[in-house]
Parts: structure tokens; sequence; C-alpha cells
């Protein structure tokens, strides 16, 4: 028994997954030896940008559903985000991205990662658990960082494991990988790629998250992905997040974001603020006008009786 073997989705599947994404069709290609080697980061980027401006980052199933849970299973995955028009937090994204690329040929896999305190505005140097996901794609002999699934400040196309590398995120924004110690750490000679972006080249580097090289297994994400859908203590439980790039003649030029009750948009470094739902039938409608998510009857239901309902 071949115990690496990992499920994968049809031609036919992925077909629709390149027309549900609205992926040009000049990159159409269902097989990696279809492409030259020169072609496939290439391919890769395109794959990554559309995918993240028509997929959006949330967590809707752990507040507007019967059952509010998550599931990583890659056959519910592709039915919930192609064939319903919905997307995922971390590991949903990058778990279907991962079936995805490898299905195309992809030399992938993935590790496991650990968010910062800075996310949440404590700057102290600090990291919580294991609670995120990323793919690491190897293109002739050299490892990209791939991330679907980390919402507005997130890489936006595949970046090399190259310490102190600067990249474009989205204008005037900046991106890099730092190899290097945590603060946490009691063994200092340890070290993990360390994700960083800024506002502009003047402005300070906010540490993201930290990963390793190290495979993580399907196993590990379901013991992750038990911890970070149920505690009560994880932002995904207690907070309604969606979040989606904005695509621009094949630039990713802004991102549109509901948290809570707020929609706001950022576009080519100003953001503004577009909308503050006063009741659960304006969020779900912006839901729909924002990020194109229709739910259904009981899905609405579902959010009656929990922590983020908006009271009337």
């Amino acid at each position: 028994m071949n115990l690496s073997k990992r499920p994968t989705y049809s031609s036919e599947q992925i077909v629709s997954y390149f027309e549900h994404i609205q992926l040009p069709k000049k990159f159409f290609l269902i097989n990696l030896s279809d492409i030259r080697p020169e072609d496939q980061l290439q391919f890769l980027t395109a794959l990554q940008m559309y995918q993240m401006a028509k997929v959006p980052f949330e967590n809707l199933s752990l507040h507007y559903s019967e059952h509010h849970m998550i599931s990583l299973d890659p056959h519910h995955l592709y039915d919930k985000i192609v064939r319903q028009g919905r997307g995922g937090y971390c590991m949903e994204n990058n778990c279907f991205f991962n079936t995805v690329l490898r299905t195309l040929g992809f030399q992938v896999f993935s590790g496991g990662a650990r968010v910062s305190n800075a996310t949440n505005g404590r700057d102290d140097g600090g990291y919580m658990g294991w609670g995120h996901m990323v793919n690491i794609v190897t293109i002739n002999g050299k490892k990209y960082h791939v991330d679907v699934g980390f919402g507005g400040n997130g890489p936006i196309h595949p970046l090399p494991l190259i310490d102190g590398e600067i990249s474009q995120g989205i204008r005037p924004q900046e991106l890099r990988l730092q190899w290097t110690n945590i603060p946490p750490n009691i063994d200092q000679s340890q070290k993990l790629w360390v994700f960083q972006h800024r506002n502009d080249s003047s402005s300070p580097w906010t540490s993201a998250y930290c990963f390793t090289e190290l495979e993580f297994l399907p196993v590990d994400y379901e013991i992750m992905n038990l911890k970070t859908s149920t505690s009560r203590t994880s932002f995904f439980t207690y907070s309604i997040i969606c979040v989606k790039t904005i695509l621009e003649s094949d630039e990713v030029i802004g991102v549109m974001t509901l948290v809570g009750d707020e929609v706001k948009r950022r576009l080519k470094g100003k953001s503004d603020h577009l909308e503050k739902c006063r009741s659960e039938e304006q969020r779900v409608a912006a839901l729909e006008k924002h990020f194109g998510i229709v739910l259904g009857e009981g899905e609405k239901k579902g959010i009656s009786g929990m922590v983020t309902e908006i009271k009337t």
C-alpha cells in the first residue's frame, strides 16, 4: 500500500475549476507535462492569482450552517468551492489548492505554520501554536512558498525560499521571507521561514507567520482543524471574516474585506469603508453583493443564537 498517495481530481473537475476561477483560456492545461519547465512558474502564479480573486478566505461555515463544522476532505472542498461558489479558511483553501496542484502534476507538499501575535495587534514577538498551513512547490529544483488562505495581508504570488528577498505585494505593500529564529524558541540555533509584510518601502516590517519545511500529513491538519474550528479562544469561532482580492488587467490591485459587520475595500493602498451591516439581512446581502456568496435558507438560520449574530 502506498501511504503517500493522496486524492486527486478528474480532468473534468479541473476544467470546471478553471472555469469557476475565470482562468484565462491560455492556461487551460490539465497536465504539467504540456508546459515547458520555464513556463511552470507563470502557470502557478496565474493559478494563485485567479484562485484568490474568486475563492474567498472565509469562515462562514462556522456561523452560517446547521452543523458549524469544517471538513478538510478534498472532495467535500471541491463541492463547496467550485459547485457552491464558496471559500474557506486557511486549511480549507490550501488543502483544496494542494489537491489541484498535485492533480496537475506539480511537485508539492504542505507544511504547518504558526501565526504571529502581531496579527492580533500584540507585537511582542510571540507566536500562536500550529494553526495555519502553507504549500511548498518545487519548480526546476527551486522551492516556492504558496499560500492562498491568509486573507488581506498574505502573499499574492509564489515566493521563492530566499532569505530577505523583497517582492511586490498589493501595491504599495511589500513582502519577504526571512530564514531566522523566533523569540519564543529556547534553542536559538533553530530556524524557520518567517513571512513578513509592510505597507510600503518606508514602513516597518510585520511578521505574519512562521513555517517549516517539515512535511505535515493530513492527520496533522485534522488535529489543527479541530482546535482552530472549535476553541472558544480561536478568532474564527467568535468573529466572521470574508476576504478576497481584486484583479484588474491581470494585476492584484486591492482586497475586499468583511470582518464582523463592517465591509471595507483597500484599493491601490487606499482604504474605504463601504458598509456597516445593522441586521442579518443586510450582512447576508453584503456577502452576495461584494463576494458573490449566496447562502441558503438553512445556512441563514444557522447564525441564530450564535455570538456572531447581529441582534436587531
